[in-house]
């Protein structure tokens, strides 16, 4: 009977499981004591490298230091196009052009006479860094932590077990050193080549840095004593940047974590002995007067963010675009920043543990991988993105934006058969551009992701025309309101006139064969090559695909050995320079080691692309674009590939959803419905007990006749 009574029991205690909830989801993989915790829930990848705002050049690396370091500008949240707006600045900085005399020219002036241009910036005045060792002081003002020995922090792993932590004002003098943080051989700044050409005295500082650090085993120098000719500190709020000639785009840099302030101390306090043993530098700890501070750096794991508790208090923004409003997209307006006190993000080497932990509501916000895309998006009868009626069923919604970025696929100009500058091969090159069938690409490599490219310029870039004057007419025909490809015919009509028809050389009476230089990545691209080689067997021309690694790739590129290959371009800032100089003759890969792969050269471009590179956005920019958007549409050096299309899906907690693709510091303007995602969380993550109570079952209906049976037989032979 005892045993009996223990069976009930198990049982017993079985059902009151399975008709519990006290204890919540079982799967949840954040402490219960959270789960109305003002916390954003996101994910990542790749483990950033550096963290140090002189090194970092790399969306993942930006995802977190955007939060932590303020450089002088932002863009603004919600306006588009995309508008620069003061961030730790009083104003957007006022700039005098000089002539090579040092006289003052008005803003009017021809851009040949300006020799200078200078820039001057106005901090607000109380704006503090986050609690950080470096800036410690005892009771005389002294730093506590600025001549420690290797002894001293034996016992000391992270910079979080120094005991004491404190802070100061921001100055300009911090913008300041960063610039020659920048200048420094020893810091690699990957933006340093692009600087030397317009700050003045950046080149020199450089070889003044390289040559000390060669003749001493300077560790640490202090470059508040070291003078660049460009920089002056005004006072304790001002300072001005010299550059050469006229440069707008300057403006942009301005707005990236190179140019975020750094004070001297931290530079010290890291460049002390056994520092960088363990770990303990700039690519690890930052230091910022961002909203944000790095609470938690465990990059295989995971990486905390919490609230800068000496945050100068930034306000939501109060205006937007047409339909912001209506949209909720100013329901915050004029709050202080920022909404969240923590942003928690956990590693994700895998694409689908993510998408799972997203649909349970333990991620706020994910992108849309091609293994999970059919279950998240559908197309309308047009085309038109939409979701799925799972994912509606949820409250989940849906953002896109067009990527200020191109893929293309280019042709090199150097090569004799497809460069040739002659109307032979501006036809050949045009011929291909129409037979390749991008559209036909977006819809099975991207999933439909993208829009076909008219040209260089990406959709939202100054420059970029939509419509009729928007598409390329030597590839389209307008047809109803919209860019429709040319037929195959066109393809070969030109392809004829080129001496090549049916694919037959009419030179030599050979099939022409042309190369692809391609990295090999995968086994996904066996499918993507038979593709392409399919494009070019439309025109009877054999499509060869010469598959190497990236540095074997990259030294075709160098050396101007290939003949086609396929690339990509990301925006460093919103201006149509940073997408036209990939095609300017003197930025060529073969010749001089730049970024027109394509080794493309037309002095009439070029001429239009010096022009046009320092104007200020204005209808004549706009003219000299359009000229120059013709002349690489006819001369067709590029097949126009796509801009990629972003796709991001959110849960109805999450608030103040807008794509903004040049900024990087948007954690800030997030915000949770915690109630919300609480509740919501429990109703989709109810733990599916009955299996245990079914195999309980089955186990109790299979021992009890055995000891029943058991006991029968023991009695019996007692007997």
């Amino acid at each position: 009977m005892k045993f009996m009574s223990v069976l009930l029991g198990t049982l017993a205690g079985a059902v009151m499981v399975c008709s519990s909830n006290a204890f919540g989801a079982w799967n949840n993989p954040y402490p219960e004591s959270e789960a109305e915790a003002n916390i954003i829930y996101s994910s990542f990848s790749e483990r950033p490298k550096h963290l140090d705002p002189v090194r970092s050049y790399s969306s993942d690396e930006y995802t977190f230091i955007a939060q932590i370091y303020e450089p002088p500008l932002q863009y603004h949240f919600l306006k588009r196009p995309y508008k620069l707006v003061p961030l730790t600045v009083r104003s957007m900085p006022s700039v005098t052009y000089y002539n090579a005399q040092g006289n003052v020219l008005s803003a009017s002036a021809p851009i040949d006479d300006i020799a200078f241009s200078e820039y001057e910036f106005q901090i607000e005045p109380g704006i503090r860094y986050q609690p950080h060792p470096a800036l410690a002081v005892n009771e005389a003002g002294e730093y506590i932590y600025h001549d420690l020995t290797r002894r001293d922090i034996e016992d000391i792993h992270t910079v979080g077990e120094f005991e004491e932590t404190g802070t100061r004002e921001l100055t300009a003098k911090d913008y300041v050193y960063e610039i020659k943080r920048m200048a420094d051989p020893r810091r690699h700044c990957p933006i340093a080549g692009v600087m030397a050409q317009y700050i003045v005295g950046f080149a020199e500082m450089t070889k003044k840095l390289k040559q000390r650090r060669q003749s001493a085993d300077d560790v640490f120098i202090d470059l508040r004593n070291v003078d660049m000719e460009g920089l002056e500190v005004v006072d304790r709020y001002a300072w001005r940047i010299r550059i050469r000639g006229k440069y707008p785009q300057f403006l942009y840099w301005q707005a990236m974590p190179f140019f975020a302030p750094m004070p001297w101390e931290a530079d010290l306090f890291y460049a002390q002995p056994g520092m960088e043993e363990k770990n303990m530098t700039l690519d690890w700890y930052p230091i910022g007067t961002g909203p944000y501070m790095l609470k938690e750096n465990n990059p295989n794991l995971r990486m905390v963010l919490e609230r800068n508790s000496n945050f100068h208090g930034e306000k939501y923004p109060v205006e937007g675009e047409p339909g912001d409003r209506t949209s909720g997209l100013l329901d915050d307006a004029g709050k202080p920043l920022p909404f969240a006190d923590e942003v928690f993000f956990s590693r994700e080497k895998e694409a689908i543990p993510s998408w799972n932990k997203f649909l349970q509501g333990y991620y706020d916000s994910s992108g849309i991988s091609s293994d999970s895309f059919d279950q998240a998006i559908r197309f309308n009868t047009e085309g038109e993105a939409g979701l799925t009626d799972e994912m509606r069923d949820r409250g989940i919604k849906l953002s896109t934006a067009v990527q200020t970025s191109t893929i293309y696929i280019g042709f090199n100009m150097l090569d004799e058969t497809l460069g040739a500058d002659s109307e032979r091969g501006r036809k050949l090159r045009r011929a291909i551009s129409i037979a390749v069938d991008i559209e036909e690409y977006i819809s099975i490599f991207a999933n439909g992701r993208a829009m076909a490219a008219q040209g260089p310029v990406p959709p939202g870039i100054f420059g970029d025309r939509t419509g009729k004057a928007g598409s390329n007419p030597y590839v389209y025909d307008w047809v109803d309101g919209e860019p429709k490809r040319k037929p195959l015919s066109a393809a070969k009509e030109l392809l004829r006139g080129a001496g090549y028809g049916d694919g037959i050389d009419r030179s030599t009476g050979q099939p022409l064969a042309l190369n692809f230089e391609a990295i090999s990545r995968g086994p996904d691209d066996k499918a993507r090559f038979k593709w392409l080689r399919k494009q070019f067997d439309k025109l009877g021309i054999q499509l060869i695909v010469r598959a190497t690694d990236y540095n074997r790739f990259r030294e075709k590129m160098i050396k101007g050995t290939g003949q086609i290959y396929m690339w990509g371009w990301n925006a460093d800032y919103p201006d149509p320079e940073n997408f036209m100089f990939l095609l300017y003759g003197p930025n060529s890969k073969a010749e001089h080691n730049g970024e027109n792969t394509s080794n493309y050269n037309n002095p009439e471009f070029d001429l239009l692309f010096e022009q046009m590179k320092n104007m200020e956005n204005d209808p004549e920019r706009q003219r000299i674009i359009d000229e120059m958007i013709e002349i690489v549409r006819r001369d067709a050096p590029w097949i126009w590939g796509f801009h990629p299309k972003s796709f991001a899906l959110y849960h109805a907690w999450y608030k103040n959803v807008k794509p903004n693709l040049m900024a990087n510091n948007t954690f800030k303007y997030k915000r949770v419905d915690t109630e919300r995602r609480a509740r919501l969380r429990e109703k989709w993550n109810q733990p599916v007990v009955w299996p245990i109570f079914l195999i309980v079952l089955i186990v109790v209906a299979t021992i009890v006749p055995a000891v029943y049976f058991y006991r029968r037989h023991e009695r019996s032979t007692a007997r």
